[in-house]
């Protein structure tokens, strides 16, 4: 078994001690598996991986709402550079039509009417189509049925800006999943705006709990969600006759079907995982998440190629968002976003 953070609390610096993982740390310090809140705060540090982490790495603790330091007001710095804009000149006043950006509801806490700002990846593009001298007007839809986004919907012109996919590697697109291939054929992605943490939830007496390895997988029935992609299943090896897939509509099902015994792994983000353990009614005791196996997945907004516009869209995000990293934005989105997320699930 990893070892825990001895005592570790949140709101801190950790020095890293052999045998320890992200999930032990994160266990220590906030009584959960999800790190996610960890790789936010140290992102530069653990961008090249962290399955392994080395002892003497010292790693930032956020407290629990967010905060890199219990005297840092999470907000604080949205507030300040939302004045700075307001305050800018605004453009010639030319008419340019509202970008028209597509997304969905149900995916905790990157997207959803319900959550304030409509979620964190709504609030990422609607802050940068504001921030560097853009001042661009938008509009944002939610269609639940994520796959017509990329098949019918942005391909149409219906829409302008799709939010948000994992960022493929399109080196040779030829040997990708359909969905992905697609992505990389037709769609021009923005600069990574997140990274997204894919980990492998289990019940605590399965065989498959304490997997070291992907090889370790063998045999199992794996899910995920029809409309996420899987080239990090398939990069991993996790594809038949090693494993069978299990590919359900509906994002919540995979957890439903683990609890069931119809699946033997839950394979998404640990995100979208700490929100199913926060709306079961037993709080997911018997479930765990591995604490040795984990890949980080940038996600990005994507744009047709053949879009006329298109490109200017996206100058203006990535823009945009190279502002809000250097003001510290991004990371006041981010924390706000997530501390918004946890008040209401609790």
């Amino acid at each position: 078994m990893p070892s825990l953070a001895s005592a570790q609390e949140a709101c801190t610096t950790y020095t890293v001690k052999d045998g320890d993982t992200l999930g032990s740390i994160a266990q220590s310090a906030y009584g959960t598996f999800d790190y996610q809140l960890i790789f936010n705060a140290n992102r530069e540090i653990l961008a090249s991986g962290a399955n392994v982490l080395s002892a003497g790495t010292q790693l930032v603790l956020p407290c629990e709402d967010g905060r890199l330091t219990a005297d840092a007001e999470v907000g604080t710095i949205i507030q300040q550079e939302a004045d700075k804009a307001a305050a800018a000149p605004k453009k010639d006043g030319a008419y340019r039509p509202a970008v028209r950006v597509l997304t969905a509801n149900g995916w905790a806490a990157f997207t959803d009417e319900s959550l304030p700002g409509g979620g964190m990846f709504v609030r990422l593009v609607t802050t940068a189509l504001e921030r560097a001298g853009n001042d661009m007007a938008y509009k944002v839809s939610y269609v639940d049925d994520v796959v017509s986004h990329i098949d019918t919907l942005l391909p149409s012109g219906a829409f302008d800006v799709g939010i948000a996919w994992d960022i493929e590697d399109c080196t040779n697109a030829d040997l990708l999943p359909d969905l992905a291939r697609k992505l990389c054929l037709e769609f021009n992605f923005s600069d990574p705006i997140y990274e997204i943490v894919y980990g492998y939830a289990t019940m605590a007496d399965s065989k498959y709990a304490e997997a070291r390895s992907y090889d370790d997988f063998a045999g199992a029935r794996m899910c995920r969600p029809v409309g996420w992609a899987s080239s990090d299943l398939i990069r991993n090896g996790l594809v038949e006759p090693l494993v069978t897939w299990v590919r359900p509509e509906a994002f919540n099902e995979c957890y439903e079907k683990l609890q069931s015994g119809e699946v033997d792994v839950y394979a998404m983000d640990v995100e979208f995982i700490a929100g199913n353990l926060k709306e079961d009614p037993e709080g997911g005791k018997n479930v765990v998440v591995n604490s040795y196996l984990a890949e980080f997945m940038p996600q990005g907004f994507v744009v047709l190629k053949s879009n006329p516009r298109g490109r200017d869209y996206l100058d203006a995000v990535n823009a945009g968002l190279r502002e809000m990293r250097e003001s510290g934005e991004w990371y006041d989105v981010v924390a706000s976003s997530l501390a918004a997320y946890n008040n209401i699930a609790q």
